[in-house]
């Protein structure tokens, strides 16, 4: 055997090495979904998806394989990134397919179990269903997906691993939605120094107390605890933008969903700037600077904005407040190997 032949048999098994290497990690840390004692129930319908590690590792292999754009360039993981708590960093709106510019800055997938509906404008309304509107956006990965599903029957690979998953080889596109959502329910932040608080395993910092009582007092009537949002659509008075995106409005056509957007939740804020729908603040000393004294008096305002004209703050209150905020940093959730590409 020549030294190209040894060569290439090195370079074969250091892969296949990688691959045992990466099925071990799965196998050794997978754990079925669990649901944190100081968490609310999910709303998520677990007896019609149960949760496995073949789904949840075919849901990995599907978030993060280009092959479900146009011309297998973008795959979900490109606008969902697990370093930045799987959203588009760097990027006041995200980029799709041939490098389009979107309108809006991709939402942390993050807590998906607890979700009722999804998206900036909540368009769509199942976890199920949420993989279907970036597939077929011809903005992000502009495909359809019969076309996804033709690709993928015509790989051994995943015909293997549909079948490990589901009992069978046959690819559907409830199946491909169901695995995608596994891995998108496993996506859970709970470890951050606020969750140790609550399970009483730490405690706050003064500093951080004093922001937890200001927080607890001025922003949780949106941001409610634990997830850090209730849910609801509103208008936070930061106006109309440049792409005059109206928000829930475009989903509803209600004249008072105008200029509404889904309530983000707060948590692993250092690594998910910029901010807002539209990724116009680049930190939170701009976020909370708009509340003090940019709040604008648009017609769908928020009344809780409309009736104070904005938040109001010292500057040792906003030091306070960055200092809570920061205790929802979950430095575990962002590195989990179990996550990572």
């Amino acid at each position: 055997m020549n030294k190209t032949s040894l060569l290439v048999m090195g370079f074969i098994l250091s892969i296949i090495l990688a691959c045992q290497k990466a099925d071990d990690l799965i196998d050794e840390t997978f754990i079925t979904f669990v649901k944190p004692a100081h968490f609310p129930e999910p709303v998520y319908n677990f007896p019609g998806n149960p949760i496995s590690k073949e789904k949840f590792e075919l849901g990995k292999k599907l978030f993060y394989d280009p092959i479900l754009s146009r011309d297998n360039t973008i795959s979900c993981g490109s606008c969902h990134i697990a370093a930045n708590a799987f959203t588009h960093h760097g990027h006041d709106v995200s980029h799709g397919i041939d490098d389009r510019l979107g309108i809006r800055n991709s939402m942390s997938i993050v807590n998906m179990a607890w979700t009722k509906t999804f998206f900036w404008d909540g368009g769509v309304f199942d976890l199920d269903l949420f993989s279907v509107a970036p597939i077929e956006n011809v903005v992000e990965m502009d495909e359809k997906m019969p076309n996804v599903l033709k690709k993928l029957n015509n790989s051994a690979e995943y015909r293997g691993l549909f079948e490990k998953a589901f009992g069978s080889p046959e690819i559907s596109s409830s199946n491909m939605l169901k695995a995608l959502s596994q891995f998108m329910l496993m996506l859970v932040s709970d470890q951050s120094k606020y969750d140790k608080v609550m399970r009483k395993e730490a405690q706050f910092t003064d500093e951080e107390l004093a922001g937890y009582t200001i927080f607890k007092s001025k922003c949780s009537s949106c941001h409610t605890e634990p997830l850090f949002t209730d849910g609801s659509y509103r208008d936070n008075g930061i106006g109309v933008n440049p792409a005059k995106d109206q928000g829930r409005f475009e989903i509803s056509q209600l004249e008072n969903d105008r200029l509404k957007f889904k309530v983000p939740t707060l948590r692993n804020l250092a690594y998910t700037e910029p901010y807002m729908h539209d990724g116009r603040f680049r930190n939170l000393q701009a976020v909370i600077n708009h509340y003090r004294r940019e709040v604008q008096q648009t017609p769908n305002l928020d009344p809780i904005l409309k009736k104070t004209g904005g938040i109001d703050l010292s500057d040792n209150e906003v030091n306070q407040l960055l200092a809570f905020l920061n205790t929802l940093n979950d430095e575990t959730f962002v590195k989990n190997p179990l996550f990572q590409e």
